[in-house]
């Protein structure tokens, strides 16, 4: 019986999870998706590169980690590898639902969860006719979705990743100029996605939830916060601050819900949810101290993002990884990391009714940010996940 791990290539989480594996006395063996042929006929199957041949590999195979990073690439390998008579973490229901954030909220609406006001219209801003007539679609598309959405509309790719093409219109010529810019792409297939603008202050949530084969949903008791004043999107690939925050029991039990929605029917799975709080004008300091607060946070999460842009570490990972743990550790010591924490802990309790859950991801980052901030390491999670399926003692 053995696990394998299958990405296009190795970031700072494959390489996290197979340290961990090493820790935790499981041999992980590697599977390559990029450069390789998978043949499959009446003999059989293959599974080579130029140089080696994994076929294999693949038949003593009995878990795979899909770490595959392309959204597309996943689906395919899932695919391929359940054909194969594989288990894979995430299933291809699982990669299916979450490839898509429309299927998604469809989803999280049937299960009866709270999620932004969102509009789907399944016609392009610009499409050509038989004759190679061009078709321009954006005043209609924009009246549809303002009579469902009023001002204020957030438009999105279906299928995009870390804030991509995701743009605000708060007047009528800004969503004409928005829809202008759409295009039917791997990112977005057809149709426009849009959603109402949520007032959620300076922060949005990263939930991680998990169920390993035999037991019961469970959802990590600390979250990430990504926070920051910079853009209405507060993710970190845009240059916010992120920050551990401790869930009220009621978003906890909200996020397992979500997990069950998208993963019925599935041995397990691993997720982490985006959600944000509608807090309007309810804030509890004004936002003038907050952003004083981030300003003394500055240097010492320069420091945090100079060491992840180190380029050593996929030469020497353990002296790196050290490295980043200290500077991260720098960063939550100072009291102003404290004070926002506690911004952000008091402003959840307050607004927990007020709890959206807006996005779902199958393949999550996580060793530099969730295992240091909010405490979660996925690779413990992944492996014992994969080690729950065959029966092996977690």
């Amino acid at each position: 019986m053995s696990i394998a791990i299958l990405y296009e290539r190795s970031e700072t989480d494959e390489l996290g999870i197979k340290l961990t594996a090493r820790e935790m006395g499981i041999n992980l063996v590697y599977l390559p998706f990029h450069k390789v042929s998978i043949r499959a006929d009446k003999s059989g199957y293959s599974f080579r590169s130029k140089g080696k041949d994994y076929s294999k590999i693949v038949k003593d195979v009995d878990v795979v980690l899909n770490r595959t990073q392309s959204k597309n690439r996943r689906l395919f390998a899932v695919h391929i590898l359940e054909a194969f008579g594989k288990n894979v973490i995430n299933s291809s229901y699982v990669e299916y639902v979450c490839f898509s954030k429309l299927r998604t909220l469809l989803h999280f609406w049937k299960a009866g969860i709270p999620l932004p006001k969102t509009v789907y219209v399944p016609c392009d801003a610009h499409e050509h006719g038989v004759n190679g007539r061009e078709f321009h679609n954006e005043e209609d598309i924009a009246d549809l979705m303002q009579q469902e959405l009023g001002r204020d509309i957030v438009v999105k790719p279906d299928a995009g990743t870390h804030g991509k093409e995701v743009m605000l219109a708060n007047t009528q010529d800004e969503l004409l100029k928005v829809l202008q810019k759409t295009k039917s792409t791997i990112l977005n297939p057809t149709g426009v996605l849009a959603q109402e603008f949520v007032p959620k202050w300076f922060y949005d949530l990263r939930i991680v939830i998990a169920k390993e084969h035999g037991r019961a949903p469970y959802c990590y008791p600390k979250a990430l916060a990504r926070a920051g004043f910079k853009d209405f999107r507060t993710n970190t690939y845009l240059g916010n601050m992120v920050f551990g925050v401790n869930l009220p029991p009621s978003i906890r039990d909200m996020a397992i819900k979500c997990g069950e929605a998208i993963g019925k029917g599935s041995k397990v799975w691993i997720l982490a949810l985006d959600a944000m709080l509608n807090i309007g004008e309810d804030k509890i300091v004004d936002d003038d101290y907050v952003r004083s607060e981030f300003e003394k946070l500055m240097l010492p999460f320069d420091a945090v993002k100079k060491v992840k842009r180190d380029r050593t570490k996929k030469e020497d990972f353990s002296t790196w990884n050290v490295k980043l743990e200290k500077a991260f550790q720098e960063y939550m010591n100072s009291e102003a990391y404290g004070n926002v924490t506690r911004i952000i802990e008091e402003s959840m309790e307050k607004g927990k009714q007020n709890i959206m859950f807006h996005e779902a991801n199958s393949c999550p980052e996580f060793w530099e940010q969730t295992r240091l901030v909010a405490k979660v390491n996925l690779a413990v999670t992944l492996l014992k996940c994969a080690k729950s399926v065959i029966g092996l003692e977690a």
